[in-house]
């Protein structure tokens, strides 16, 4: 007789564990994804017109390793990894305040109210991760390999070649993508985990949500790569102001190199947001799950 199936725990846990889960989820996908973020980022600010150093995905990963080395798939994996706690956190206290805002407006429906406060947290988020992926770009770039040693040497030459203000470049694209996608996201969810088969199980409720998160990343990545696009050209460009406020810079590309220049690097980008946002829910999941039984 097959043991019966493990119930499911959803009791509520201290804000500051949901932090550290939110972190700990937030890291694992990184490390998983990251070599996909960097071959995104090679891809976008290739400027169609001129010589593609990469023809494809599988070229872009090819030609990475055998030229650089495998370790450049991690290039500028500090900044985001050193940010995510952080993040985390203000996103956490963002979405809770910006919720009691929206409640005290008359929203009432979940899902708008899901929809509205991730686009606010997000907002708010972009804040916090401007700089670090600033930093981040200007070492994915090849074109940067030998200008800058590692990540301290990053911040240092930025600060004085740059100023202050020069960790600040794409502020406005970068709260615009985030914006976006956490529409996407949020707005795609509740939708899908209404129409899945309701979870009995842990195992149910992990695929229920890695799928959910799946299909939710993607969808956002779909509507934001436009702003992504833009924020790497922005924050790549070391010197001049060809590319700067958000909307004229989609215009720039657009009129330069056509529409389908706003989605360069959307494939790597797809790949790890899509099935990254489920590797980030299933993997919250887990954590919290440890977390009720270890310490509740």
């Amino acid at each position: 007789m097959a043991a019966p199936a493990a119930k499911i725990d959803d009791r509520p846990l201290p804000i500051y564990m949901n932090i550290a889960a939110g972190a700990i989820a937030g890291v694992t996908e990184i490390l998983i994804c990251y070599p996909l973020d960097v071959v995104k980022t090679r891809f976008q600010l290739q400027v169609s017109g001129q010589d593609a150093a990469y023809k494809s995905i599988t070229d872009a990963f090819s030609k990475i390793v055998r030229q650089e080395g495998p370790g450049a798939l991690y290039r500028g994996i500090l900044p985001p990894i050193m940010v995510e706690a952080p993040k985390r956190a203000i996103k956490f206290s963002a979405n809770a305040e910006y919720g009691k805002v929206y409640k005290a407006l008359g929203v009432k429906d979940q899902q708008t109210m899901s929809i509205l406060t991730g686009m606010s947290a997000g907002a708010t988020e972009a804040l916090v991760v401007v700089s670090p992926d600033l930093v981040k770009i200007r070492l994915q770039d090849k074109a940067n390999a030998g200008k800058y040693k590692g990540t301290s040497d990053a911040f240092v030459k930025i600060y004085r070649e740059e100023g202050f203000r020069g960790f600040w470049k794409g502020l406005e694209a970068t709260a615009l993508r985030h914006i976006v996608w956490n529409a996407g996201y949020f707005g795609v969810i509740h939708a899908v985990k209404a129409n899945l088969p309701k979870a009995k199980t842990k195992n149910e409720q992990l695929w229920n949500n890695f799928l959910a998160g799946a299909i939710g990343g993607t969808v956002g990545t779909i509507l934001n790569t436009p702003f992504d696009v833009v924020k790497s050209r922005v924050q790549g460009q070391i010197v001049g102001t060809k590319y700067n406020w958000a909307f004229p810079a989609l215009a720039t590309i657009t009129k330069e190199e056509g529409f389908s220049a706003l989605y360069k690097g959307f494939v790597p980008k797809v790949l790890r947001l899509g099935p990254g946002g489920g590797i980030l829910l299933a993997t919250f999941e887990v954590v919290t799950g440890f977390m009720r039984s270890k310490f509740m």
